[in-house]
């Protein structure tokens, strides 16, 4: 990664005042920091108490790899394409207009917010292990946490994107030498046998595989990570890409030796139902030790996955500000390249997460639109390719239309089966969809009359 302060990039300025300064290093770190968080603590547990099988547990892992790889060879020519800083949200306004750009933002815009105030929750709750005397403290750690990276985003993008260098760095080498440590002093073989789960078969087998997709692919959520600001990159037609595979091989890479390493030091009948898989593996090789020295990793490294979402969530917003769908003075930046009222809006978000604990129900309700919004951006790619076919792109979709039409269909695929898994929430996401067309129509009106 480069040095975590680029000073002596000359600074070029984009329409609205942003700062095109970033580089491949900041791509890799905010896409390793935004997606691995709090989620690669949990899933493995639920993984196993589903597909209590390891050969079933890693497969399940290498298909989420691979969607998020495919998902990346299409993202990455839109994102070469309309390099302009806010996520997908900005592919929906191109192709298929404000409404669309409305719905793809503000749920991606909402959701991120809530992703800062989860983690930030989570570091809480870890603290507090940590250190007794803090004991019912979470509320006000949690709020210390997202002020703290809110006041270093308002310096400046130099800033944020130096701590995301650092914090996400901080975060590789975490996990890599708690995987290391499971190999070199792990090994099921000294644990005291288990009864193995009954693994499931036929109709019961197609099930369990489709909900544990799920919950891989909610953990590889974040790859897309660099797009959001695509306009702040000093050569978006070469960083792009790269930091898109370039991140998304890393995360593939430390996922598979994350879960290796589990299984290397406990039975999956033991990681099966696990809130904290690796923590326990901590726990087998590190003794009386091992959950305070998981505990402080913990912490160190989910601070990437805050910074990166207050960045992001930040560009959603400056975005729809810039396209009249949110107050215009959301599309200004300060001179350090920061939309600050866009920071000050999305902060404010995820305080009010926190302080009200509406987080659950509002994350349970949004969650249903963060695959809407890839399946929206596969289409736009092929809608773009039949509809402006001469329209410049600096890098076209390796394997299309078959990469992005699997891209498309498994999209399609896990939407179905989030409906039938859940249908009380994909009801209530449904009602929102169905009540955010006159929420649109507002926002367009009050932004008209400023």
């Amino acid at each position: 990664m480069p040095a975590p302060l680029e000073t002596i990039t000359p600074a070029r300025t984009t329409r609205g005042g942003l700062l095109q300064i970033l580089g491949v290093g900041f791509g890799l770190a905010v896409i390793i920091g935004n997606t691995i968080g709090a989620g690669i603590l949990s899933t493995p547990g639920t993984i196993a108490e589903r597909l209590p099988n390891p050969w079933l547990f890693i497969g399940v892992w290498i298909a989420g790899g691979l969607y998020a790889l495919l998902g990346a060879i299409s993202i990455a020519e839109l994102g070469t394409m309309i390099p302009r800083s806010g996520g997908q949200y900005v592919f929906a306004q191109d192709a298929l207009g404000d409404y669309a750009g409305f719905v793809v933002g503000w749920s991606d815009w909402i959701s991120t917010c809530g992703s800062s105030s989860f983690i930030s929750l989570v570091i809480a709750q870890y603290a507090i292990v940590l250190f007794p005397a803090a004991a019912g403290q979470t509320t006000m750690i949690a709020l210390a946490v997202v002020l703290l990276f809110g006041i270093i985003q308002w310096r400046g993008i130099r800033w944020g994107s130096g701590v995301q260098n650092i914090t996400s760095l901080v975060k590789a080498l975490a996990f890599v030498a708690l995987v290391v440590s499971c190999f070199v002093l792990g090994g099921n073989s000294t644990l005291p046998p288990s009864e193995p789960a009954q693994t499931p078969v036929g109709f019961s087998l197609i099930v369990a595989l489709i909900l544990a997709l799920q919950g891989v692919i909610y953990t590889y959520d974040g790859w897309t990570g660099v797009i959001y600001f695509s306009e702040e990159v000093r050569n978006p037609d070469r960083d792009i890409p790269r930091s898109m595979f370039g991140g998304v091989f890393s995360v593939i890479a430390i996922y598979l030796l994350i879960n290796c390493a589990i299984l290397y030091v406990l039975p999956i009948s033991q990681i099966a139902g696990s809130d904290l898989a690796l923590g326990k593996a901590a726990e087998a090789i590190f003794g009386a030790n091992g959950d305070r020295i998981f505990r402080s990793l913990m912490i160190l490294s989910m601070l990437s996955a805050v910074n990166a979402c207050q960045l992001m969530a930040t560009r959603v917003l400056f975005a729809m500000s810039r396209d009249g769908l949110f107050s215009t003075a959301g599309a200004q930046a300060n001179k350090g390249g920061t939309p600050t009222v866009a920071l000050l809006f999305s902060t404010l978000v995820a305080v009010l997460f926190i302080v009200t604990g509406t987080l659950d129900q509002v994350l349970a309700v949004v969650a249903f639109f963060f695959v809407v919004n890839y399946a929206v951006s596969f289409a736009v790619v092929f809608l773009l390719r039949l509809r402006e076919p001469n329209r410049p792109r600096p890098y076209r979709a390796w394997g299309y239309p078959w990469t992005t039409g699997f891209s498309l269909l498994g999209s399609i695929a896990f939407l179905v089966g989030a409906v039938a898994s859940d249908t009380r929430k994909s009801i209530y996401a449904l009602l929102v969809l169905g009540a955010s067309y006159p929420a649109f129509r507002l926002a367009k009106l009050l932004a008209g009359r400023q």
